[in-house]
């Protein structure tokens, strides 16, 4: 099982910014697809973006694109996502998983039953 530590949740305006990190190992950072997903309470998880691990390429739902950002530091194995001009439907928790191989097209990156490895989650809340 690979470490996946989410923080950078919590309580924030709508239209406030948040910025998530899920913090892992070097192994796991440079071989490991990271996928972000969401659950909001009595609702199905979905998924918000997905970064590659080989090429670094980015891929967003409809729901996060031209407002969320996932981006990756080497330098602190860190995957983050970046929200902005949240909104009260934003709310849930945010978690990060991982699946080790060459992925490099969405379709598998949006599915959770891909992933192999998920973090414990960090609570987003938007207020209206």
């Amino acid at each position: 099982q690979v470490p996946l530590v989410e923080s950078g949740g919590g309580l924030v305006q709508a239209g406030g910014s948040l910025r998530l990190s899920c913090a892992t190992s070097e192994q796991t950072f440079l071989n490991y697809n990271i996928g972000w997903f969401r659950q909001a309470p009595g609702k199905e998880r979905k998924w918000v973006a997905a970064i590659t691990a080989k090429s670094g390429r980015t891929y967003y739902s409809d729901a996060a694109r031209g407002r969320f950002t996932i981006s990756r530091d080497s330098a602190r194995n860190t995957v983050y996502l970046q929200m902005n001009n949240l909104k009260p439907d934003d709310t849930a928790v945010y978690s990060c998983a991982a699946v080790l191989g060459t992925i490099e097209d969405e379709a598998p990156l949006r599915d959770s039953g891909w992933y192999d490895d998920w973090g414990q989650g960090t609570q987003v809340i938007v207020s209206s």
